[in-house]
């Protein structure tokens, strides 16, 4: 006798070919993992990742190479961790047509400089080769780290996401609806994650909630226990017949992932100190004093070291090394919190987005940079020939001779083939400054004018978030002794007179009197809603409860409201602690990026001039007197300075203009880290600290190396002086 199945199967064909459905069976839907909405929804959401699997799925499809067993179940673990539909042998052969597509460009390009040119460019091939070869490892392990970008940011929705959990089941006791709640309302990407639970559900994956719920937690054991055992009690609450206990071991599945977490930052702040006491070590300290060594070294192995290999070395090399050091201790932060995307829907967001800020800063930069590059304009350019300038001048023309000797403004020195090298001059140096002080002058004032007032905004955002507690409580008591909801925000508006919170709850008050709206349009309207003027998570998630649980009743509303502030009391207990703990790495790390570095790199570009001034007397004054009387005057000192032949020197102008941009490149990226590690991913936190780290670092620089040059040029020419 046929059973349930073989029917099931026989009618079930014959149904499918009656009906010859175009969107393949359920089957192979479910074989695919992913139904069309939540592929519309992940492209939607996850732009980023989409490009990457296009690439893969191209360049990356190319040639199929075949990936050891080893290495396929690392890598189909963090794609399937990243969620990206990407095979592991497309992944591998877009990092080798990476490496191959990059060191064969930089071949072509050689080849055709050699041809033109007569000279083989040893230097651009070699840095290509390693460009190649970094390319490689890069987008080799590019699903790692976009696995492990993923997972910091979804861990930063952890708590909100068990809060959300807890606060609705005290209500309904209900997985599937809290799941589905949570999923609403957070961020992406942990909302992405549970849309994924109930997809893999409806697709046939698994049977029940809690099977899929269980199979997606498997994903987190290693990386964040805490949230599975979170998990895990609020589902041990279903079978709990007693109400009392029931809520108790939901609050304890709360407390479990708030422990874990502040148990990581903990283990975080301690970890992170080495490695950034070694990133500026290494990265800062030690490239800064290295400069002083460049100018007797250049002249001395002239022939081997050019400016623009200081260029490539400090500009490239070391920013680059010092970027993925940062990096790697970036991606070892736990999650937390960080940039709320409501802020995209404040009222001045588009001020952050615009890009005129860009054009106002370059019209006053633009003229400093000018200015700094006028010794190559003089010397390269018949720019001063048509204004009836000279292209030099020397300081005996300007009436300083007498105190300065013989030497000229910019100093450009003729060579033995006829060209020209500089320039020395300390004029050229001076006025070489700006061209640092300018670059850092157009970010500085662009990023300023795009945050100052969304800085303002995210203040009173801080301010609110503090007093939010003591309101959130009085709203509770309002709706615990019967007053509607739509009552209770002009009420305690009233009783919070001065503070930030009466401002937010009368323009809640405001949309509900004034403009007809309910409670929950008051709050989240995309135009009028007052949680546009306050983008903050805690905030968001406040008011989401709230409006959520009025629908169940105003004592569980007060009840949940009650259970939120306790929770924003613990938050803000742990997220004060953690700030102290992190407080005297991130003074350190700032106090040597706006002051120790800048002043450092300052004093060498002061050495610098004053080693060129010494050795460029000197040669005066051997050539004034003569080889004879150079040897009289001097002794062994002739001999000695055939060695130093300053036309092969590095130019101090090029070196302090490398040391300038290099300083710039250091206090984006240390910025980036320091932002990172007390915030998370946090752009407009970070753009406005890169504005006023600039300012402070490139001013001081500026001043300190302005200062030694002429202070320690002076004292070469004092002491030199009667030798010329």
């Amino acid at each position: 006798m046929a059973d349930a199945n073989d029917i099931l199967k026989k009618y079930g064909s014959k149904i499918e070919k009656q009906i010859k459905t175009s969107s393949g069976s359920a089957a192979e839907q479910a074989g695919k993992g992913y139904s069309s909405s939540y592929v519309r929804f992940k492209e939607e959401m996850a732009p980023q990742l989409s490009r990457y699997e296009k690439w893969c799925q191209s360049l990356g499809s190319v040639i199929k190479l075949k990936v050891s067993e080893k290495d396929r179940g690392k890598i189909e673990k963090h794609l399937k961790a990243a969620h990206l539909d990407v095979k592991p042998w497309q992944a591998l052969t877009l990092s080798v047509m990476a490496f191959v597509s990059v060191f064969m460009l930089g071949v072509l390009i050689s080849l055709a400089a050699w041809l033109i040119t007569g000279g083989f460019p040893f230097l651009f091939l070699f840095l290509m080769m390693l460009l190649s070869l970094f390319l490689f490892y890069f987008v080799n392990g590019y699903p790692k780290r976009l696995a492990s970008l993923w997972r910091l940011k979804a861990s930063s929705q952890m708590v909100p996401a068990i809060l959300y959990i807890v606060v609705y089941m005290r209500h309904t006791s209900n997985l599937e609806k809290a799941v589905a709640f949570a999923s609403e309302h957070l961020q992406y990407p942990l909302a992405l994650d549970f849309k994924k639970v109930f997809y893999n559900l409806q697709v046939g994956k698994f049977s029940t909630i809690k099977e899929s719920l269980d199979n997606y937690l498997e994903t987190w054991r290693d990386y964040a226990p805490e949230f599975v055992e979170a998990f895990h009690l609020v589902e041990s609450s279903l079978f709990e017949p007693d109400d009392s206990r029931r809520i108790q071991i939901l609050e304890k599945g709360l407390q479990v992932v708030l422990d874990g977490v502040y148990d990581k930052m903990l283990k975080f702040s301690h970890d992170v100190r080495s490695p950034l006491t070694n990133v500026y070590m290494l990265g800062v300290v030690l490239p800064t004093l290295g400069l002083a060594l460049l100018p007797l070294a250049s002249a001395m192995i002239g022939e081997f070291l050019k400016w623009y290999h200081v260029f490539v070395l400090f500009n490239l090399v070391v920013p680059f090394a010092v970027f993925y050091l940062t990096d790697k201790v970036m991606l070892l932060r736990p999650g937390g919190h960080g940039e709320t995307n409501l802020l995209e829907r404040n009222p001045l967001y588009y001020k952050y987005k615009s890009n005129k800020p860009y054009l106002k800063a370059f019209l006053i930069a633009a003229p400093i940079i000018f200015i700094g590059l006028l010794p190559l304009v003089f010397q390269f350019t018949p720019v001063p020939g048509m204004v009836g300038l000279q292209k030099d001048y020397t300081f005996t023309e300007l009436g300083l001779g007498g105190f300065l000797g013989e030497g000229s403004i910019f100093d450009f020195k003729e060579t033995t083939d006829g060209g020209y090298a500089g320039p020395y001059g300390i004029g050229a140096l001076l006025v070489g400054l700006l061209v640092p002080l300018g670059i850092a002058l157009f970010f500085s004032i662009a990023y300023k004018a795009k945050t100052k007032d969304l800085i303002k905004e995210r203040e009173k955002t801080k301010k609110l978030e503090k007093e939010f507690n003591n309101s959130l409580f009085q709203l509770g008591n309002r709706l615990a002794n019967g007053t509607p909801s739509e009552l209770a925000f002009a009420k305690v508006a009233q009783s919070s007179k001065g503070l930030i919170t009466e401002d937010f709850f009368r323009k809640v008050n405001y949309n509900i009197q004034q403009m007809g709206m309910g409670v929950e349009d008051a709050i989240f309207d995309n135009k009028r809603g007052a949680i546009q003027y306050y983008p903050s998570d805690l905030i968001a998630t406040s008011m989401r409860i709230l409006v959520e649980s009025v629908k169940k009743g105003l004592k569980i509303a007060a009840v949940s409201l009650m259970s939120i502030s306790q929770y924003v009391k613990n938050i803000q207990k742990i997220t004060d602690r953690l700030r102290d703990l992190l407080a005297e790495i991130i003074s350190d790390m700032k106090s040597n990026m706006t002051f120790l570095a800048p002043l450092l790199s300052g004093i060498v570009v002061g050495l610098a001039i004053m080693i060129t001034s010494i050795l460029n007397k000197l040669n005066i004054a051997q050539i004034m007197s003569g080889q004879a009387g150079a040897a009289t005057q001097f002794g062994n000192l002739g001999t000695i300075l055939s060695i130093f032949e300053l036309t092969k020197m590095i130019p101090p102008y090029y070196l302090q203009i490398a040391v300038g941009i290099y300083l710039i490149q250091i206090i984006f990226i240390l910025t980036n880290t320091l932002v990172t590690i007390n915030s998370g991913q946090d752009k407009l936190q970070k753009t406005s600290k890169t504005a006023s780290n600039l300012k402070k670092g490139i001013l001081l620089y500026t001043i300190v190396a302005f200062v030694s040059t002429v202070v320690l040029f002076v004292l070469g020419s004092v002491v030199l002086g009667n030798l010329v």
